[in-house]
């Protein structure tokens, strides 16, 4: 089995699927991928909260300590890392790496707005110190919440990063082909992006993307797919097609043993 590292330099970008829950998570174990990330905002929607904000650590935490007994790289999404203190999240970065996580998507914003990247490049070095083996994702969010949304600032906080130990450089929101192409060629790291309908996986490869992340697609499209579902039946349709109870229940009972082994 490739290393988690080693997914990102394959022919083609690493697909990473976003699990909100155990369910979700073993489902895209079975269907063949070799790595599942989390999903800040599927987690949190799950227990009733916003997403952001730091609202996700403790069910994420509770979720990714159960998801390394999976025979798949677990990387999750950690928002800032909860804590504006370096060493904070080093050490909550090195609770998770001793129960086997593989990586981290760790944010430059708190609250829906940028934070110094120096600030953030200090978290960066923390963790790669205290867990020198984690893949650290810094994630730039400078498009996503619109706050300085252009190439060349992009680049100046990834160079930053870069310097402190990334791994990896994640920047959600980009999807326009010539500055995905621009964000690339000036990275000399891989770079993450979101799944987005105007661009195929080969495409993104082809523009020198590494890795595409479903994000919180799963969890939006599961939701949509539950409603449909009940509002057929209310409306007198045939039933849809799904995986089979026992199936399903076969998966958990076999998670459940690794959890007691």
């Amino acid at each position: 089995m490739a290393t988690f590292r080693e997914l990102h330099h394959t022919a083609a970008p690493l697909l990473l699927p976003n699990a909100w829950d155990v369910g979700s998570a073993l489902a895209f174990a079975a269907a063949g991928f070799p790595a599942v990330g989390t999903t800040s905002f599927g987690i949190a929607a799950s227990a009733g909260l916003p997403d952001g904000g730091r609202s996700s650590k403790a069910v994420t935490t509770t979720l990714v300590e159960q998801l390394c007994r999976l025979p798949v790289h677990v990387t999750a999404d950690i928002e800032d890392g909860y804590s504006d203190d370096p060493a904070e999240v080093a050490e909550f970065v090195a609770r998770l790496a001793s129960h086997g996580v593989a990586g981290v998507n760790l944010e430059d914003s708190t609250a829906g707005h940028l934070v110094d990247p120096a600030a953030f490049a200090d978290k960066v070095a923390a963790v790669k110190g205290r867990s020198p083996a984690t893949f650290v994702n810094a994630r730039v969010d400078n498009i996503w919440f619109g706050e300085q949304p252009t190439v060349d600032a992009v680049l100046l906080r990834a160079s930053a990063y870069a310097d402190a130990g990334a791994d990896g450089i994640f920047v959600p929101g980009l999807v326009v082909p010539e500055d995905i192409r621009h964000v690339t060629a000036g990275i000399g790291l891989p770079v993450n992006v979101l799944a987005h309908p105007s661009l195929t996986i080969t495409e993104l490869g082809d523009l020198g993307v590494r890795r595409v992340s479903s994000g919180s697609l799963p969890y939006r499209a599961a939701i949509d797919a539950a409603v449909n579902v009940v509002s057929a039946l209310r409306d007198g349709k045939q039933a849809p097609a799904a995986t089979p109870y026992w199936e399903m229940q076969s998966r958990l009972v076999s998670f459940s043993r690794r959890l007691g082994g």
